[in-house]
């Protein structure tokens, strides 16, 4: 089974290849952001977004709220990365 975690953007890494630092669950990491990025979001955009996490890879922007419902019941099935 797949499954996309939500994730904080931090910082823009290097625009130019569409890489960002994201927070899940407390754990920083590099991700590519290439499937968020269009004409009207660029990578700068993307600061402070939420977005669901899938191998290194943001898959889509989701609302805080949800983020925060995703985290929860991810951590109440203990399945949040550590």
């Amino acid at each position: 089974m797949c499954l996309g975690v939500p994730g904080k953007i931090l910082t823009i890494k290097d625009a130019a290849n569409l890489l960002a630092t994201v927070e899940v669950a407390g754990v920083k990491r590099d991700i590519n952001i290439a499937f968020i990025v269009d004409k009207s979001h660029a990578p700068a955009d993307c600061i402070g977004d939420w977005v669901l996490v899938h191998v290194g890879f943001a898959m889509a922007r989701i609302d805080e709220r949800e983020a925060a419902e995703m985290l929860t019941m991810l951590s109440e099935l203990g399945e949040l990365p550590v």
